[in-house]
């Protein structure tokens, strides 16, 4: 493949003529810059993406962190972050952080090597006060879940008011024992998510019993079932369940289907995020919709807008409850 030396040698110009032509500098004439592109044709020349990017002290590379690459949740956000991004010339590095400071580091170090231009944050258990200082310094976006004392702009839905409308749901159709499942209390969401419960059962006067809030250890499958387990051995067991994904749902549901009773008949189940799989389970979930892809794409705007400087306020997306058979 040949080079910009051969290029310049070729059309007779020096080096820098030809980068000045490849960067559409004005000052190149005109006769000049028809030269070096007749030789950019004839020796099929491509400039290197990487040293043109290192000039400009950019890198067209956005950095997306996420906790885990298993949960389905993140895969519609990731498409709209992607979709977007490659529309406006960026590429995505997708960073699964696995909950592990030592990987933390690595990725952010990225950044502060100019290695990336922008952070978009999914992960809810990043180290805070890290990703605070970065974005003293650097365009870092949260998508999602958020920090509540960070100045870091985000999207997101209102968490305790979709909990609420859940809960709500239950309480219309007659379910007057809910219970929660719910994940790690450490993290945001999980904390208004169980607000919005709370809110739901004391405006319909109805008793929550501690027992039938389980806090699982993670967003498993497996969480869900053993988390199920734990309320179905219960002396007075919850008639109804909102979980607070759709994968614990899922995997209350099997445990629930297991034991060999029946849903919504002797158990009703609501989850959230709306996750592919959650229309492939027997009998549909019911869930609460948070729109991802969209998602996506307004924080990969948002990381854009702040690349160049601009000012980025935080949004707050509509959600909507999609009610089908397992209520």
């Amino acid at each position: 493949m040949a080079n910009i030396q051969e290029v310049a040698q070729k059309a007779g110009v020096s080096v820098a003529t030809v980068s000045r032509v490849f960067n559409n500098r004005s000052t190149v004439a005109k006769k000049t810059r028809m030269k070096v592109e007749q030789a950019i044709d004839e020796l099929n020349y491509e400039p290197s993406v990487l040293g043109r990017n290192l000039r400009n002290s950019e890198s067209r590379l956005l950095l997306v962190l996420i906790p885990s690459i298993s949960n389905p949740f993140y895969s519609d956000i990731i498409n709209g972050i992607e979709d977007t991004a490659i529309g406006l010339g960026y590429n995505i590095l997708l960073c699964e952080t696995d909950s592990n400071p030592d990987r933390e580091a690595i990725y952010f170090n990225l950044i502060r090597n100019r290695l990336a231009d922008g952070i978009i944050s999914m992960d809810p258990s990043v180290n805070k006060s890290k990703l605070i200082e970065l974005a003293g310094q650097y365009p870092i976006v949260q998508c999602s879940e958020f920090d509540e004392g960070a100045n870091i702009s985000y999207v997101t839905i209102n968490n305790e008011l979709a909990a609420y409308h859940a809960v709500k749901h239950l309480i219309k159709i007659g379910q007057k024992k809910i219970g929660l499942i719910n994940s790690d209390e450490k993290f945001l969401y999980a904390r208004e998510r169980r607000r919005g419960y709370e809110k739901a059962m004391d405006e319909f006067g109805l008793m929550i019993e501690p027992d039938w809030i389980y806090n699982t250890a993670s967003l498993a499958f497996e969480d869900g079932k053993l988390a199920m387990r734990k309320l179905l051995d219960l002396p007075e067991r919850p008639t109804a369940v909102f979980a607070v994904s759709d994968i614990l749902a899922i995997g209350a549901l099997k445990e629930i289907n297991s034991s060999g009773l029946q849903v919504p008949g002797d158990i009703a189940i609501i989850g959230f995020d709306k996750i592919a799989f959650s229309n492939m389970t027997h009998p549909t979930l019911t869930t609460v919709s948070q729109p991802m892809y969209k998602m996506g794409c307004i924080s990969a705007n948002m990381i854009m807008n702040k690349i160049k400087g601009k000012q980025v306020d935080s949004i707050i997306l509509d959600h909507e409850l999609v009610i089908r058979e397992s209520t």
